[in-house]
């Protein structure tokens, strides 16, 4: 898992299996990271402003909005998802990757974190964390010539 502030725009994640991008070289044959489902989620920390807590909020929101059994469907193993997971805040630095990468129980999964979401002002002092979550779900799957 790593964290990237803020994320560059053509960077791809680094798959296993010796891949870079999205092209992958398994036995042989050349592999291309097809994304296959994107979720999107919001989550709030009203109280207690927690940055890692409103970004975990807006996974779950996220993950909730669908029930489609990826891996099942294109007849992969469930570790075989490849989930990039984004999300926007107004502090960055204050989300803890680890505790939202165990949110996911398989797959393999990599996390961006970039400036964004919103910190709403409270009239009685403080503010609202708003986060928001786009969640992309991709296979490597062989190129058809």
């Amino acid at each position: 898992m790593r964290a990237n502030y803020p994320p560059r725009p053509l960077e791809l994640a680094l798959c296993l299996g010796g891949c870079l991008g999205s092209f992958c070289m398994k036995k042989g044959n050349l592999m291309a990271k097809k994304r296959v489902l994107v979720e999107f989620g919001m989550g709030t920390s009203l109280r207690r402003r927690d940055y890692t807590e409103a970004a975990a909020r807006a996974i779950r929101d996220a993950l909730w909005h669908n029930s489609v059994n990826m891996a099942e469907l294109f007849g992969f193993e469930k570790e075989a998802m490849l989930v990039d997971v984004e999300i926007a805040v107004q502090n960055p630095d204050a989300v803890d990757v680890a505790e939202l990468a165990a949110i996911f129980p398989y797959g393999q999964v990599v996390i961006s974190v970039a400036h964004g979401g919103l910190d709403v002002p409270k009239q009685t002092g403080g503010h609202t964390v708003i986060a928001n979550a786009a969640i992309a779900v991709s296979f490597d799957l062989e190129e058809v010539a």
